[in-house]
């Protein structure tokens, strides 16, 4: 079986031989398979009404567990973007009545952002949604071909992670 990406590293070897190209057959493959997964992710959330950032915030606030509240700082950290941008983030959030924000009870200046009703509604529609679309990505590996492979995309990612 071939498929677009050993077509791309035939037509390299052919126009530049003196290039190992070797790496193209797997990172290709992971650049393509990413956009198939941003595509696949994007219309999970959309059916619950929600941005792909959206999600990202709401998740944070969801796995955190109950009484589902972070800082904006743990946010901006859980999220890795910068405290601006959070900003901007929870305020069209908490619009959305999705968040609120809660003074922090440690530090009267200190705020916290609280998960609404509805935004844990649709976060948790989203997440059964989202593991749905990926459990069909991946119908085509057995459990252990899936395991074998997010061991060795664990041992390539984390080096660029830390």
């Amino acid at each position: 079986m071939t498929d677009e990406v050993d077509r791309i590293i035939d037509a390299w070897r052919r126009e530049r031989p003196d290039l190992d190209v070797s790496p193209l057959a797997v990172l290709s493959r992971v650049s393509r398979l990413a956009r198939h997964l941003d595509l696949a992710r994007r219309g999970a959330f959309a059916r619950h009404e929600l941005e792909l950032w959206e999600f990202d915030v709401l998740s944070a606030l969801r796995r955190a567990g109950e009484p589902y509240q972070l800082s904006p700082g743990t946010l901006v950290a859980q999220t890795l973007v910068t405290s601006g941008t959070m900003t901007n983030r929870i305020d069209r959030l908490a619009s959305r009545r999705l968040v609120e924000r809660r003074p922090a009870p440690a530090d009267r200046r200190g705020v916290l952002v609280r998960l609404t009703d509805d935004g844990r509604s649709r976060v948790d529609g989203a997440m059964s949604d989202l593991l749905a679309v990926e459990r069909r990505l991946l119908a085509g590996l057995s459990a252990d071909e899936q395991q074998q492979l997010a061991d060795l995309l664990r041992s390539v990612v984390s080096p660029l992670d830390a």
